[in-house]
């Protein structure tokens, strides 16, 4: 049916009256058939026609709907021709199909503009800007023409206002303005004025469903709470990236939400909560306005109805109206004040009117009560809205309706343009329309003191104050308590200090006493007091005389500091230092011992050993650090079967007891070798003296025998690195012999190695003093050595100072060297 103005209209967008507007899984009815009833054999039955039946009637239901919705646009815009024309309503029926066929749009599409033009709202801006934008496009969602977004505003529009709750609301808005965009569910938030959120009306979701989030508690974090935060935080890709709860999570947990505030007048109403059910891409500043506008008729609806629940327990109190506000505020012990929103003309919230202080009002710089009575905030305090961000928060208060609470707030006012501050503790909570506003003014001088009192326990600190003319004296709590009296004894003077001293301590307190009372001057002093408990304590007492105006003595007055953990922590301090000196004594002792009975054995420079054939130089340097000094020994000694004794070992371990016992293996040593055994055997029995005879010490060692006759060398290693030869300008290592280091094991056998010299030749024995580094392998720095040792100087002494000094060796330990130059 078409109405007689408007004859032959199109549907409404929003409104969809045919299959292809449908979604996919609407295509087909009820129970599996076509919209002639015919199953998928293409067989008619008598429940495929009545499937049929029933999807035409809702086709019927939605086409009457719709037809409905655009008649009440058409007659609003034919009421603004009438009030414009000053014409009758048929005249302007036919000035409107006139206009419409001139614009050539369409009649619902032309009412919507007239309705744009006369009203200038919140959605005539939004429509305006979207047709600007997208004029003959379509919008995010590809579904509808830009005059048709227009269309559906205005429709949503003309059905939330004759909606009786905010149930009917949410209905018109998904079908007319949400469904278009693509949207599957709406839900509308009441917020409370404790921060509860109530499900005032929905539409999209099974009734189980909304009758399980009919409520929500205040400060339980979901979609909708976290939509009355920062703009930014509205709109949501995807729920379930969030791990936000909310309704309908179930049905779409990986679909997009927007949750957009719904407030007028600077106050929040609720929660304008969408589902789309896929993953929402960023949408449009258009979309996003349009979305705005939608919430923005939500709020209206939510400011002048109540949610209505099957349960009472669930509605929201009845706030009290400002009267009563008043009445709360003056039974109030703290400064409080009454506050009414201030709206602009165009109905924006700009500052708050201060409508009642009551009587324990105090301003911050002394103004009357009845001059910041009746003013603004931000004129009575214009401050509030920059340091302290106090306005803010009255603001968001009087928005959400969540209390807030701040300790030391900086509260400024401005006397003929001075600023005047005080700091005090704020509560801000709403009541109805109102916003009450308490505050307790911090007082400095009590603050001081507090804080005072607190350092003097902190400290154990005891204040006094003697005044000499009248006898007079004050004491603090904390000086009671340092001498273990109780206040009901009483103070006692300064003169009487000796008697609770201890009498070691009286020639102290005498000076003290005579330097404040006699030569008036500032004065201190550490003594012993006894108290009477038996408890001695460590006490330092500072003192100040004050002269009047004449030059008397008239008040004496200082403190008592109980320093007993003090002097007690010296007095530790004092014996771990003469205990440290001690032992660092004993350490030096030791170690010039072990460095002198090191030096005394193995001079660093040895004079040059007589050998026919042969030329010997050693070196020795010991360690840069003292407290390093090591068992490192060489030898180089001819036997009396003429055969030339070579050796050089090492000690593990540093200290006394690695000198004693390297003097021992190397006294041992000279003593086996006279025996006539060769160097495998001689380190057989060294090993049996390291592991028996001198408390079981490890070391290693490398012995050889040369016999000058032949020109050859005999030698044997336990644990050492084996000797390098220097021969024609190249270096190697003498083959690598086994052999255990010396006192790992009862009894061991030693490999020996016999190698031909020839004139010229030169061969080294050194300890790893010499090579060894902490960063590298030993085969590296053996590799050193061998390029350092290619180096032939004229004398092999000079040879040995410059091994020593390219030495790339970094762990500061013994080094001996043992060169032997074939002649």
């Amino acid at each position: 049916m078409s109405h007689p103005h408007h004859p032959a209209e199109p549907e409404t967008a929003g409104a969809p009256a045919s299959a292809e507007l449908l979604p996919a899984d609407r295509a087909t009815t009820l129970a599996g058939f076509d919209r002639d009833g015919r199953d998928e054999e293409g067989q008619h039955s008598p429940v495929g026609r009545l499937a049929a039946t029933v999807e035409r009637l809702r086709r019927e239901v939605r086409e009457a709907q719709a037809e409905a919705d655009g008649r009440a646009l058409l007659e609003l815009a034919k009421g603004i021709l009438v009030e414009r024309l000053g014409c009758g309503p048929a005249q302007a029926a036919r000035q409107l199909a006139e206009l419409t066929e001139q614009a050539g749009m369409t009649p619902l599409e032309f009412a919507v503009e007239v309705i744009n033009q006369a009203s200038r709202d919140r959605l005539s801006e939004v429509t305006t800007a979207f047709l600007a934008n997208t004029a003959g496009g379509t919008d995010a969602t590809g579904q509808a023409a830009a005059g048709s977004s227009a269309v559906r505003l205005r429709a949503a529009e003309s059905g939330a206002l004759a909606a009786h709750d905010a149930q009917a609301v949410a209905e018109s808005l998904m079908e007319h303005a949400l469904r278009p965009l693509g949207a599957e569910a709406v839900a509308i938030w009441a917020l409370g004025g404790d921060g509860s959120l109530t499900l005032a009306g929905s539409a999209g979701f099974s009734v189980a469903e909304a009758g399980r989030w009919r409520y929500v508690p205040p400060g339980v974090a979901t979609v909708a709470r976290r939509g009355l935060g920062e703009r930014g935080e509205n709109w949501i890709g995807c729920l379930s990236e969030t791990g936000l709860p909310s309704i309908g999570q179930h049905q779409h947990p990986d679909g997009g939400r927007a949750a957009v505030p719904a407030g007028t007048g600077g106050r929040m109403h609720g929660v304008l909560e969408i589902v789309w059910p896929a993953p929402l891409e960023p949408q449009s500043p258009q979309i996003v306005r349009q979305v705005e506008a939608l919430a923005e008729l939500c709020a209206h609806t939510l400011e002048t109805s109540a949610p209505q629940h099957a349960d009472a327990d669930w509605r929201p109190a009845v706030l009290p109206d400002v009267a009563e506000l008043m009445d709360l505020a003056d039974g109030l012990h703290d400064p409080a004040l009454v506050l009414v929103p201030h709206l602009d003309a165009a109905g924006e919230l700009v500052d708050f009117r201060i409508h009642h202080v009551n009587s324990h009002f105090l301003d911050p710089s002394g103004r009357p009560r009845g001059v910041v009575n009746g003013s603004l905030l931000l004129e009575a305090y214009p401050m509030a809205a920059g340091e302290s961000e106090l306005f803010g928060q009255i603001e968001r208060v009087y928005a959400t309706g969540e209390p807030f609470r701040a300790q030391r707030v900086r509260l400024t006012a401005l006397v003929d343009e001075v600023p005047l501050a005080a700091v005090a503790d704020i509560s801000v909570s709403r009541h109805g329309g109102c916003v009450l506003l308490i505050w307790r003014t911090e007082n400095e001088t009590a603050r001081l003191a507090s804080l005072l009192q607190h350092a003097q326990r902190l400290g154990r600190i005891g204040g006094f104050e003697e005044n000499l003319l009248t006898g007079e004296i004050t004491w603090n709590v904390q000086l009671y308590s340092l001498y273990g009296k109780s206040p009901a004894s009483g103070p006692i003077p300064l003169e009487d200090l000796s008697a609770h001293a201890h009498p070691d301590d009286a020639v102290v307190i005498g000076r003290f006493l005579r330097t404040v009372l006699h030569h008036r001057r500032p004065a201190s002093a550490a003594f012993r007091l006894l108290r009477p408990d038996g408890v001695t304590r460590h006490i330092r007492v500072v003192a100040e005389p004050e002269l009047d105006s004449d030059g008397r003595l008239f008040v004496v007055r200082g403190a008592y500091q109980d320093i007993s953990a003090h002097h007690w922590t010296e007095v530790a301090l004092a014996a771990t230092r003469d205990q440290l000196a001690h032992s660092e004594q004993q350490a030096v002792e030791r170690n010039r011992l072990a460095l002198q009975l090191q030096h005394a054995i193995m001079p660093p420079a040895q004079a040059p050993l007589a050998a026919p054939g042969l030329r010997v130089a050693v070196r020795y340097r010991p360690a840069e650090t003292q407290h390093l000094v090591g068992g490192d020994w060489y030898d180089a000694v001819v036997l009396p079967s003429r055969l030339v004794l070579l050796c050089v070992g090492d000690v593990a371990g540093h200290g006394i007891d690695a000198a004693t016992s390297m003097v021992v293996l190397r006294n041992a040593l000279r003593g086996l070798a006279v025996t006539g055994a060769g160097p495998a055997q001689l380190l057989s029995w060294l090993n049996m003296v390291a592991h028996h005879l001198t408390g079981s010490i490890t070391a290693t060692a490398v012995c050889g025998l040369y016999d000058p006759e032949h020109r050859t060398l005999r030698w044997a290693r336990a644990g050492h690195l084996p000797p390098v030869l220097v021969r024609a300008g190249e270096a190697s290592p003498l083959p690598l012999v086994k052999g255990l280091l010396l006192g790992a094991v009862p009894e061991a056998t030693y490999e020996e190695h016999e190698v031909q010299l020839a004139v010229e030749d030169t061969l080294l024995m050194y300890t790893d003093g010499l090579i060894e580094r902490r960063d590298r392998s030993v085969e590296e720095s053996l590799t050193q050595l061998l390029v350092a040792a290619r180096t032939v100087p004229p004398t092999l002494e000079q040879q040995l100072d410059r091994l020593l000094t390219y030495s790339k060796s970094d762990t500061d330990d013994d080094t001996c060297i043992v060169g032997v130059r074939v002649a």
